[in-house]
């Protein structure tokens, strides 16, 4: 009997593989216009740790034109927070570190963002990291730090949680042009994905939506004002992708003119239709990854 997944890759468009790809004869090229610009990113992350207990954590990094900032959530009490308020050219508190009580955990936050450098978006590129110790495990590490700062940190040698990345929001504005990079399994490659809303001959006319992915162009979608909602089957490292898209509200509610793109890795027994609470199911041995991008063409 054939896998099941072999069976469903059959037919999802391949990006690995030029030859099962039904857009292998077309190439994504970026045009002149620069990508929007994004306003907040928000990502989920699930701590099991050594006593099998488990802990939600949300980092949201988020920019507008007076602020910026970086906010932690801890499961879903607000009082269990972590929150830095910034200007537009300082943080106000560089570096530091805070002690958090959540659900009967003791959650320790420490982070240094003096040297941290930044690129359109909200969050930093490199020059920065943000550790997040959980019952005395590490359970999150993001940015630049090597073992010799956190034993020189902690001063002793700690276990490491089990952290995995449930889902990626990024919400973004400007334009119809939206680039970003993302990694679909853990032992996955970066991809770089680019999505572009326009006309056949550049005008809008007659919008066209294409999609692509390391520059292979996965969808390209005409007669957008009909097909402002569908989805797509995709196979890339090994895995089932889903892509669906919905951009009702640039046709049909221009004063907010949102669009939302999803992307999720699924089994080929799973179903298209999901909820993220699945993602979170305590007894799913292999943890699925959602990207969800909220594009407003509002600048």
């Amino acid at each position: 009997m054939r896998d099941i997944v072999s069976c469903f890759s059959e037919n999802a468009i391949n990006i690995s593989h030029p030859s099962c790809s039904s857009y292998s004869n077309n190439v994504c090229i970026s045009p002149s216009l620069i990508p929007s610009i994004q306003n907040a990113v928000t990502c989920l992350y699930k701590i099991i740790l050594s006593t099998q207990k488990q802990l939600l954590a949300t980092v949201t990094w988020c920019k507008n034109n007076t602020t910026q900032g970086l906010n932690i959530n801890f499961g879903t009490d607000p009082s269990t927070s972590f929150k830095l308020n910034t200007s537009t050219r300082l943080f106000r508190k560089k570096r530091g570190s805070k002690v958090i009580e959540s659900d009967n955990s003791k959650i320790e936050v420490f982070w240094d963002l003096s040297s941290a450098r930044y690129d359109t978006g909200p969050a930093p590129v490199d020059g920065f990291y943000v550790l997040v110790m959980v019952d005395s495990e590490i359970g999150l590490i993001l940015g630049d730090i090597g073992d010799e700062t956190i034993n020189k940190k902690l001063k002793v040698t700690t276990p490491v949680a089990k952290t995995s990345l449930i889902s990626r929001q990024e919400h973004c504005s400007g334009n119809t042009l939206y680039a970003t990079k993302a990694q679909f399994c853990d032992k996955g490659m970066q991809h770089e994905i680019l999505i572009k809303c326009s006309g056949e001959n550049e005008g809008l006319k007659y919008p066209v939506l294409s999609v692509c992915i390391d520059k292979k162009m996965v969808i390209r979608v005409k007669r957008l004002q009909w097909n402002f909602r569908g989805n797509q089957s995709i196979f890339l490292d090994g895995l089932l992708v889903d892509l669906m898209w919905d951009v009702h509200d640039w046709f049909y509610n221009p004063a907010s003119g949102s669009a939302v793109f999803m992307f999720r890795t699924r089994s080929g027994m799973d179903s298209r239709l999901w909820l993220e609470e699945k993602l979170l199911q305590k007894d799913q041995e292999r943890v699925e990854f959602s990207l969800l991008i909220y594009a407003c063409k509002n600048p």
